[in-house]
Order: structure tokens, then sequence, then C-alpha cells
């Protein structure tokens, strides 16, 4: 592969294939230090006006319904999902034997036991990797991890995350693969997903759960095939269609390290807009962040503050990347700024043959803990959290 333009193959052009589209083409502009130049090969989508738009406005040499076209051309080196999750596996698995680097959004699985199968592929083509666990990314959430690993905090006692997003809250949200059987499961895999990683990120494995869930609106209006995204709703007059899998997921955690925890996450509830959040607590401070604040952090350090109690910490060029995008203090990033540091991240790594993190080994890890929760759903009890 190239180091100054690998060629990029994206395999579904939704609202995330364009995103990540948007950071392909912005890497070079917000990061010109990088001497890595992303080259926009081919894309697939089965939507024929999406795949126009690829190619006439974001600039792909190559567009097509066939995402095979795109694993097989000779100059993608990068195959990137983007594609409705049940057809993660079959594209990655694809992709690896064919040699080439893989980078696939959340939850990489339509299912645990499909993770489990690509992270396997990936190992036995001995290819690199990537995981769209993109609020990993956050420059202050960064700043807390690297708090924690300098011992600031002392030993972690508790931790509580939850993403909280109403996209699905009105009973008219289009019936999309999010909420049908082409998605084995709902929450537990959308966004369940990133607050399992963050844990992980933030407080390492997790021994055992007890879980359990709810589906809370039960029939959605159907879609025209092709035409709408789960931020989209119908009309009263549509006629719908069974939701097959669940809007909650809540959890009890207890970490290999000893802290105790919940995770939770809903689609359906009403207030949070994106609420992707943690609070951890440990015996010398504490932390506390949301994604629908991404800029602020509250932070207790008794020993090391003036006063007493939570201070709000604002992000800045002081740290990573963020003055690459925005300088100064107290100035915003957003949703997307965070995917192009992803994928500069990405890039970077993929470009000097090391390990990106996180891989599809991380992202097995998170499905060994959905795993587990499923399995208490049907026991009703604690379950371990078992390598599969």
């Amino acid at each position: 592969m190239s180091r100054k333009a690998p060629g990029i193959g994206l395999i579904g052009f939704g609202w995330m294939g364009q995103s990540h589209t948007r950071a392909f083409r912005n890497i070079e502009v917000y990061f010109p230090e990088s001497d890595i130049r992303p080259r926009l090969v081919a894309m697939a989508d089965p939507v024929s006006t999406r795949v126009a738009t690829a190619v006439e406005d974001f600039g792909y040499e190559k567009g097509g319904a066939d995402w095979r076209e795109v694993v097989h051309h000779p100059d993608v080196d990068i195959v990137d999902i983007t594609a409705p999750n049940a057809l993660h596996r079959t594209i990655a698995e694809e992709a690896a034997a064919a040699g080439k680097t893989v980078f696939c959004e959340k939850p990489v699985g339509g299912h645990p036991e499909d993770t489990m199968a690509i992270a396997r592929a990936i190992r036995t083509a001995g290819v690199l990797s990537g995981c769209g666990y993109n609020y990993r990314w956050v420059p202050l959430v960064q700043h807390v991890r690297h708090l924690i690993e300098e011992g600031r905090f002392g030993k972690l006692t508790h931790y509580r995350g939850r993403f909280f997003s109403m996209y699905g809250r009105d009973p008219l949200s289009l019936l999309t693969w999010r909420f049908t059987e082409k998605s084995r499961y709902g929450t537990l895999t959308d966004i369940m997903s990133h607050a399992i990683d963050m844990a992980l990120f933030l407080c390492g494995p997790i021994r055992r759960v007890v879980a359990t869930r709810e589906t809370f609106i039960t029939h959605r209006p159907i879609p025209m095939p092709g035409e709408g995204t789960h931020y989209d709703v119908g009309s009263i007059s549509d006629p719908t269609g069974p939701v097959t899998n669940e809007d909650y997921v809540g959890a009890l955690v207890e970490f290999e390290s000893g802290a105790r925890g919940t995770l939770e996450s809903d689609r359906t509830i009403v207030g949070p807009q994106s609420d992707m959040a943690f609070e951890l607590n440990g015996t010398k401070g504490a932390a506390s962040w949301t994604h629908e604040k991404l800029n602020a952090l509250e932070l207790y350090l008794p020993e090391e503050q003036p006063v007493d109690g939570f201070i709000r910490v604002l992000a800045g060029d002081w740290l990573p990347h963020q003055g690459n995008i925005v300088p100064g203090h107290g100035n915003s990033l957003g949703y997307e700024d965070l995917k192009l540091i992803e994928l500069y991240e990405f890039l970077q790594a993929v470009g000097s043959g090391a390990r990106f993190s996180p891989d599809f080994e991380a992202a097995a890890r998170v499905a060994e803990v959905q795993a587990a929760m499923a399995r208490s759903w049907e026991s009703g009890a604690w379950e371990s959290v078992e390598t599969l």
C-alpha cells in the first residue's frame, strides 16, 4: 500500500458513509503535517442516487451497486464498511481474505457471534483492522484516560455508563433495519455497544453482568425501499410492521479491577437527545462527561484543586488534535470532528504498519459483554463474560 495515497473503498453511502468520506477528504486540510493522503477509489451502494452523489459530489473515482467490485478492486487498499450491520460479516470476511485492511463501523458484526467470527477472519488473514468507536476520540475523553493511567483518580470504584438517544421515541419513526430481524438485536448492538466500549476503554475488562431489556414501541411505519433513516418519520396512515428487537437494555456490571457499575442504553427515552455519557469515581477523585456537552468535563481532584467540589474543564487546543480543528480555549468540536480524528489516527497507524486501537479484537471484547447480557435476559441471573 502506498504510504502517500492509500486507496479507499467504501461500502454503504448512507449518512455514516458520507461522514466517513468527508473525514477522508478533510485529513489533508486539518492535518497538513500528515504525509498520508487517502484516495477515494471506489464505493458501492444499492441506491443509484447515492452512487451518483458519491461520484459526482464527493469525488469517488468509481461507484456501483456491487460491493464485491470494491473489495476486489486492485487499487483499493482499505475497505471501509458503513453498510447495515447484518451485511458486515460477509463483507469483512471477503475483504480480509482478499488481503485488504478493513475498517468497520460498530458493532462490527450484526450480533456477537458475527463479531467474533470477523475478528477470527482478520486474525487468520493477518491484516490490520479498525472499528468505529468514535467517542473514544473526544479529546477530553482521551484526557480522562490519561488521568486514569497516571493514577490521579486513585483506584476506580464506581462507573456509570449510558447512551440515551431518543431517535426512536416517535412511534412514527420508520421501521428501518435497526428495528427488525435484519438486526437480531436492537439497542444492544446499536448504541449499547458504544457504552460498553467506553467502559472497557476507561475501566478495563468486565467480569460479569446481570441485564434486562424491553421493547417500548412495538410497531412502526414501513419505509419505501432505499429511503429513510432511523431519524425519519412516516405518517399515521402508513402501513406498519412489528419491531422485533429491544429498545432498552440495562445492566449491573462488575469489573475485573473490583469496580462496580451500571450500563444503560435506550433509543425511545424521552428527554435525552444524544446522551452518550459516563460518570466515574475513584478513591482520589471523579469525573463526568456527556456527548451532549462534549467540550466540557466535570472534574473532581480534591488533592489538586483550590476549592472542594466539581470544577468544569473546557476543551481547548491544549488537548491533542483539538488545535488542528479549532484554536483557543472553549471553542467547540462536533460529531464529525470525532470521525475526522478517528480516521486520521487509523490511517496513521496503518501507514506505519502498527496495530490500531480499537481494532476488531477490541470489538470482540465488546461482543463478549453483549453476549453475556443477552444470556442474562434469558436466565434472569448474573452471567460471566466469556471468550466466545
